[in-house]
C-alpha cells in the first residue's frame, strides 16, 4: 500500500512538474508570436505638425478598429526613449540622420519603418531680411543635437556664407567650419527654444514643426531654406524587428492616403512636403 501510495505521488508530482514547463513555454511562445497589437497602438509625436498629421491617421485607422493612441513630447530625446523602453510603438518626429545618431549615442536600436514628410529647416531673423546681409560678428542660434546642427551649418555653406571642411560636411560641428569671413557665431541651442530666441539672437536655424508651431510661416517668414532634395526626410520608427509587423504596414498605407497628403499640401502650404 505504501509503494502504491509513494507511485501515485510520484506521478501526480511529474505531472504538475511537466504541466507547469508546457504552460510557462506556451505562454513564452505565444508573448515571442504576439508582435505589435492589431488593435491598439501608442504612437509618440512632437507637438504641432507631426501631431496633427497622425490625427488624420488616427481618424482612417479608427475606421478599421485599429486605435491609434498618440502620446505628445515636447523635445527630441524622449519619444526615442520612450520607444526604446517601450513605452510606446512607433514614433513619427525625426529624420534618418538624427534616428542613426540618436541609436550611435545611447546604444539603442530603432529603426525607419517607412518616410513621412520634409520637413524644411529655414533660417529666420527679426531684422536680417537677406541671408547675403548678415552683419559682420553676427549671433546665430542653432539647434543643439549633432544631426541639426550639422544641418543648420550645410544651409549656411550653401547660402555662401561659410565653408565647411569637405571631408566631414556630412557630420559637421562649428569646429568644422574651416571659412568664415564675416566672424559670424554659432550658437546651439534647445530646437524647441530657437523660435523665443529670434530676439537674442541675429539669425535662428528653425526646424519646420517649431517654426510652424510658434506661428511662423516658413515659405514666408524664412529668408533662406533648405533645398528640396535634402537626404533629411522624416521617418516613422519602431523598434528593430517590428518594421515588417502587418500592423506597420496598414499604418503606412493610412499614412499614404490622399486624405493624409491633401492635409499636409493645404494645412502647411510647402512648408511640409509628402515623401510618397
Amino acid at each position: 500500500m505504501k509503494k502504491l501510495l509513494l507511485l501515485l505521488s510520484s506521478l501526480v508530482l511529474a505531472t504538475v512538474i511537466l504541466t507547469g514547463c508546457s504552460g510557462g513555454e506556451a505562454e513564452e511562445s505565444k508573448e515571442e508570436e504576439s508582435g505589435l497589437s492589431d488593435e491598439s497602438l501608442k504612437v509618440g509625436v512632437t507637438g504641432g505638425p507631426h501631431e496633427l498629421i497622425f490625427e488624420v491617421v488616427q481618424d482612417l485607422a479608427k475606421e478599421d478598429g485599429l486605435d491609434l493612441e498618440l502620446v505628445v513630447f515636447s523635445d527630441y530625446i524622449m519619444p526615442n526613449t520612450a520607444l526604446d523602453e517601450g513605452e510606446i510603438d512607433l514614433n513619427s518626429y525625426q529624420h534618418g540622420p538624427f534616428l542613426d545618431e540618436y541609436n550611435d549615442d545611447h546604444d539603442t536600436n530603432l529603426v525607419a519603418a517607412f518616410p513621412s514628410v520634409l520637413s524644411a529647416i529655414g533660417v529666420y531673423s527679426n531684422d536680417v531680411t537677406d541671408i547675403k546681409e548678415i552683419p559682420e560678428g553676427a549671433q546665430v542660434g542653432i539647434p543643439n543635437d549633432p544631426s541639426n546642427s550639422s544641418r543648420a551649418l550645410v544651409l549656411f555653406e550653401e547660402a555662401g556664407v561659410i565653408k565647411l571642411d569637405d571631408d566631414k560636411r556630412d557630420n559637421a560641428t562649428i569646429l568644422d567650419i574651416v571659412e568664415n569671413e564675416k566672424d559670424i557665431e554659432f550658437t546651439e541651442l534647445d530646437a524647441a527654444q530657437l523660435p523665443k530666441m529670434l530676439d537674442e539672437v541675429d539669425l535662428a536655424v528653425i526646424n519646420g514643426n517649431f517654426a510652424t508651431e510658434s506661428g511662423l510661416d516658413p515659405t514666408t517668414d524664412s529668408i533662406f531654406t533648405e533645398s528640396t532634395d535634402s537626404p533629411y526626410v522624416n521617418v516613422v520608427a519602431v523598434k528593430a524587428g517590428n518594421e515588417d509587423d502587418p500592423v506597420i504596414d496598414q499604418i503606412k498605407e493610412y499614412y499614404y492616403t490622399d486624405e493624409v497628403k491633401d492635409f499636409i499640401l493645404e494645412e502647411y502650404k510647402g512648408a511640409y512636403q509628402p515623401s510618397w
